[in-house]
């Protein structure tokens, strides 16, 4: 088994991930269009749209295949939404692929309007999410995504933290029919699950019990509460991990046994500090009368520093050191 890339993990955590047996894998973006090639094998319904994405969405296989069902409008993202609403009107499942920086905000109209409120079943593809194009700066940066789309009714939200949680999502969401977001980035991942975890939108996954402090993960950031509990797992501490794939509807029925059970709770997010996960979870704790320790890790209110993703998830403690100290200042 390969250890994580030292670019995006540091030699003690690489050292705890093959001390778990951890191995990496692919990027989520390329699982997830090969699963997507899978689909439209025996669905010839599915269609691709993509505003100039075809190459960073990896779908250069599934253009080689179906080449009539793949629909590049360039970079005009409001149109990308807009013709993948109507195709899905008339009956075709469509995949609307494009930047998460800008199909979430150049099109948020038409996201809104043409897809949420007509419930047009369209699935929502955001790639190189978070701050996945690193020292591209952040103008292409994807920190609003999660907000806005949790204000708009009628939508759910899926951001899987790893290959296993992709595949299934992405099946799981050509099963659905409803408007779906799908968050992915574009670095490869680790691998924890096994082939047999149940996969079930709208319900969180408990990848490690535990009961002093629970870590409520989404996303890319998954991977690096897992290594934190493992090393305070060393110190006496016994660490609860749950992925919470979908950020809309909330699993609240796992966040409720984790805020009674636990001392402390910290979600953990590649995305602003406001609206999403972090927020989501600590409001719905809060009106439920649920009041362990809490803490949000995300990226807070400010010009965001520039460099790779791996640099800014270590300024902002999305890191397994980060998250060992901010579990010793929360405990």
């Amino acid at each position: 088994m390969s250890a994580p890339a030292p670019s995006m993990f540091s030699t003690a955590a690489q050292a705890t991930a093959k001390g778990l047996g951890l191995a990496m894998g692919r990027s989520n973006l390329e699982v997830f269009a090969d699963t997507l090639l899978a689909l439209a094998q025996t669905d010839r319904q599915i269609l691709a749209v993509t505003s100039d994405s075809r190459g960073s969405g990896k779908l250069g296989p599934f253009s080689q295949a179906f080449p009539d069902h793949l629909v590049e409008v360039g970079i005009a993202e409001q149109n990308l939404v807009g013709v993948a609403a109507g195709l899905a009107r008339n009956g075709k499942k469509t995949y609307a692929i494009s930047p998460a920086s800008f199909l979430t905000a150049r099109a948020l109209e038409q996201i809104k309007n043409d897809v949420c409120y007509s419930d047009v079943p369209v699935k929502l593809v955001g790639i190189s999410a978070g701050v996945s194009y690193g020292a591209l700066g952040s103008t292409h940066h994807a920190l609003h995504d999660l907000a806005v789309l949790r204000a708009i009714p009628n939508i759910l939200i899926i951001v899987p933290a790893d290959n296993f949680e992709t595949r299934a999502a992405v099946q799981a969401a050509a099963a659905a029919d409803r408007p779906i977001y799908l968050r992915f980035g574009k670095s490869p991942m680790v691998d924890f699950h096994d082939s047999e975890t149940p996969f079930e939108i709208g319900t969180a996954i408990e990848i490690r019990p535990g009961h002093d402090l629970a870590f409520i993960g989404t996303g890319e950031t998954v991977i690096h509460c897992l290594l934190a509990a493992a090393q305070l797992e060393n110190e006496g501490l016994n660490c609860r991990v749950v992925s919470m794939h979908t950020v809309k509807p909330l699993d609240t029925h796992a966040l409720f046994r984790a805020g009674r059970e636990c001392r402390a709770v910290i979600t953990v997010e590649e995305h602003s500090a406001h609206g999403g996960l972090g927020e989501a979870c600590g409001a719905a704790l809060l009106q439920a009368g649920i009041s362990p320790r809490f803490r949000i890790v995300a990226i807070p209110d400010e010009d965001t520093v520039t460099g790779s993703q791996a640099d800014i998830f270590r300024h902002y403690h999305i890191s397994m050191e980060g998250l060992i100290q901010i579990g010793h200042e929360v405990l």
